[in-house]
Parts: C-alpha cells; sequence; structure tokens
C-alpha cells in the first residue's frame, strides 16, 4: 500500500496596502503543515481486509499562507486503524513498526512543513524581498501491512483435522468448515467463556510437512502461532495414524521456532463420536491427551478448564519493550560532490533541503540560494572536483548550469 503525507503549504509574498502608508513592508504569512500518516493498533479490528480493497491513503496538505503574516490552516492528520498484533514494513521487508500493544500508534509519514513567507527574508539590505518558500513535500511511503494474531490459544494441527469445528464448538465464532484440505485459509479468533474467566483462541490453518521451510502456506500459517500463550495440538482421531500426525505437526512447529515448540501445550483428539476414534481412546496409553467430539460437544467442558490453567501457568508472549518501534529516515548532513557522465551530482542533507525550500521563479529567492551553496560549501566543493562554467550540477533532482 502506498501511504502519503500531506505536502506543506506554499509561504506568501505579500506586502502591506494600507491608506497613508506607501512603502508598507513585506507581511506574508507562512505555509501550513501537510498532515501526518498514523497507524494505530485496535482491537476492534481482526483481520486487515480494509487495506486489500484500498491500496493509496493520502493525508490533507497544508494551506497556503496569506497576507496580513496569515498563516495556513495545517493539514489533518490521517490515523489508520490496524488490528493489535500488525507489523509495519518497507519496500525492502524492513521493520518500520511494531503494533502489538493495543493502543500503539506509529507515524509512518510525516507531513510536509510549511514554506515561510516572505516577512522572514526582510532585512537592513533588502527592506522588500518579493519571495517566499514552497512548502515540503510529505514523505511517502510504500508500505506492507503483516498481521501477527494475538491469542491466549492456538490451534494447530494438520489440515482437515477439525480445527474450525472445534473453534466454533469453544466459541460463539462461525469459521468456515468443510471436508477438505485448506478450508481456512487466514486465521479465525473466537472468545471462549468458562468458570476461569474469557480468553482468547485463534485457529492456525492447517500445516503439511515442511511447512517450516516455506512449503504450503507453510510461513503464512506459522507466524500466527508465534504470539499464542498456549498450543492446542488438534489431531483427527480417525486418520490412519494420529500420533504420526501430532508428531509432524509439533516437528515442524520446532522446526520453524524452537522457542515456540517449548511454550505450554496441549493435545487434543477430536471427532470422538467416530467409533474410529472411540477404538482409539480405549487403545491408548498416553496421558494428558484429550478426547473431545466438536460435533456432539463431550469432552469439551473438561478441554476449556485444561486450557485456561495452561494460560495461568503460561509466560508472556514476547512483545516490543515500546508500543512501537519506528526506523526514523536517513537523513544525512555530509555533502557528497560525485562527478557523471551528465556532469555533477551534489547529495546532502542541508543542500537537498535548501533546493525543497526555494522558489526557483523568483529572482530573489535565486539570488538567496546562490548565496546558501557558497555559504554552505558547495560552490568550493564543485571546483574542487573540476566542474567547468556550463556544466551541468543536479541537486536534489533539480538541474542547473554553473556559472561562478
Amino acid at each position: 500500500m502506498v501511504l502519503r503525507a500531506g505536502h506543506g503549504g506554499r509561504g506568501s509574498s505579500s506586502f502591506r496596502h494600507e491608506p497613508f502608508v506607501p512603502r508598507g513592508g513585506p507581511d506574508g504569512g507562512d505555509g501550513g503543515h501537510g498532515g501526518s500518516i498514523t497507524l494505530k493498533a485496535t482491537t476492534q479490528l481482526t483481520d486487515l481486509s480494509l487495506y486489500k480493497r484500498r491500496s493509496r491513503w493520502q493525508a490533507e496538505p497544508g494551506a497556503d499562507g496569506a497576507g496580513g503574516r496569515k498563516t495556513g490552516r495545517t493539514g489533518a492528520d490521517l490515523v489508520l486503524e490496524v488490528p493489535v498484533g500488525t507489523l509495519v514494513l518497507d519496500a525492502e521487508g524492513g521493520l518500520i513498526a511494531d503494533l502489538a500493544l493495543p493502543g500503539a500508534t506509529a507515524v509512518v509519514a510525516r507531513g510536509g512543513a510549511g514554506g515561510r513567507g516572505n516577512v522572514h527574508f526582510k532585512s537592513s539590505r533588502r527592506r522588500a524581498p518579493d519571495y517566499s518558500e514552497p512548502g515540503l513535500k510529505g514523505e511517502e511511503l510504500n508500505a506492507t501491512l503483516d498481521l501477527k494474531l494475538i491469542a491466549d490459544v492456538g490451534l494447530v494441527g494438520a489440515p482437515n483435522a477439525g480445527k474450525s469445528s472445534l473453534l466454533a464448538a469453544l466459541t460463539a465464532a462461525r469459521p468456515q468448515v468443510a471436508n477438505y484440505p485448506f478450508t481456512t485459509l487466514d486465521p479465525a479468533l473466537g472468545v471462549a467463556e468458562s468458570t476461569g474467566g474469557r480468553f482468547v483462541i485463534a485457529e492456525i490453518p492447517g500445516l503439511v510437512e515442511g511447512a517450516s521451510r516455506g512449503a504450503g502456506l507453510g510461513h503464512r500459517f506459522l507466524r500466527h502461532a508465534e504470539r499464542t500463550r498456549v498450543l492446542v495440538y488438534v489431531v483427527d482421531g480417525s486418520s490412519a495414524d494420529p500420533w504420526k500426525d501430532v508428531s509432524a505437526v509439533m516437528a515442524e512447529v520446532e522446526s520453524f521456532s524452537p522457542e515456540l515448540a517449548r511454550r505450554p501445550h496441549i493435545t487434543v483428539v477430536n471427532k470422538l463420536d467416530l467409533k474410529e476414534t472411540q477404538e482409539l481412546r480405549k487403545r491408548s496409553r498416553r496421558k494428558g491427551v484429550h478426547f473431545v467430539s466438536a460435533l456432539t460437544g463431550a469432552g469439551l467442558p473438561e478441554l476449556r478448564n485444561a486450557m485456561v490453567s495452561a494460560i495461568a501457568t503460561a509466560p508472556e508472549p514476547r512483545t516490543p519493550a515500546r508500543p512501537a518501534t519506528i526506523k526514523l529516515p536517513v537523513t544525512g548532513t555530509n555533502l557528497v560532490v560525485e562527478r557523471k557522465a551528465w556532469g555533477f551530482e551534489v547529495q546532502g542533507g542541508r543542500v537537498e533541503h535548501l533546493v525543497e525550500h526555494t522558489n526557483l521563479d523568483s529572482e530573489g529567492s535565486l539570488e538567496r540560494f546562490q548565496t546558501e551553496l557558497d555559504r554552505l560549501g558547495v560552490n568550493e566543493a564543485l571546483e574542487g572536483a573540476g566542474v567547468e562554467p556550463g556544466d551541468t550540477v543536479r541537486i536534489g533532482g533539480i538541474e542547473f548550469e554553473y556559472q561562478p
């Protein structure tokens, strides 16, 4: 998705026009700041479907300044709500913000500063400056939103093990239920009620062999289990070898994250309403295994109580020390002059900022621009690099013809 903050408003080049004041001085006001874009984590959302339907978001720009030293109106900030557990990634996959706590916010695109009006450029030498500054452009970010669900209990298991049916039986959630693999492609959440209180259950879509290496939809599924406190391994009691199925899923979780595999877990054999599962329970010598039926409700009260007990002793999932971790843009200040085949390129935070703040259509503004270039050492650096009169010089995407 593309997030674009608002541009700053243009400063005003205005002069006082009053009766009996023949030489009114400059009174141009500043432009308003552009609005920023903030992401905010909320428990009211459970998915990112809104941002699948709309991929471009823009904050309001700042208004231009006006005469009488009137400052332009500041553009309104744009606050986008996302589910708790949302990661904000840049185009290269780098982490910009981790919104793991309710109410966490991150400013991901800052609005541009408003340009200064001509009143700021009055001096003893220049009594009537006829130029002002344009506003700075707002930041633009090409971001990816990645949701990692946060729940107390995560249901994991092979495809078609009955996780959706179990979630529906334990909570008021109504996930899609069907007799074929990968019915669930996105995690589902539900709230369970028990004598020990309420807790959140997440259904993690089915895992296949090799999921930890990305087979099937493995990475997409396993990352949702990282922030669950207790894992519940769900197995189909009517399968050819239920215990092998459980071992395979545990191995995939261990391969994906050893830390995740060490968390408290419960093993649940589903489909007790079937004859094969009933025979398995008679033969089983395994302790601590819960045999249940999502269809008839058999064994579910005991399972709820076991979940509550496991949650009470489970450590909290790791979350950032602060609500959000922001990767700030790099704005270097060192001046760099590089010779190219077409001319010379000048880079540096201060000189590029100067270009953005210069009204290139104003003669007075250009004169000030030349003075500032000399003060920053740009002319000296260009001459040291071998620039000649008439050579092309590019600063911040703007090209000039060099004249001493």
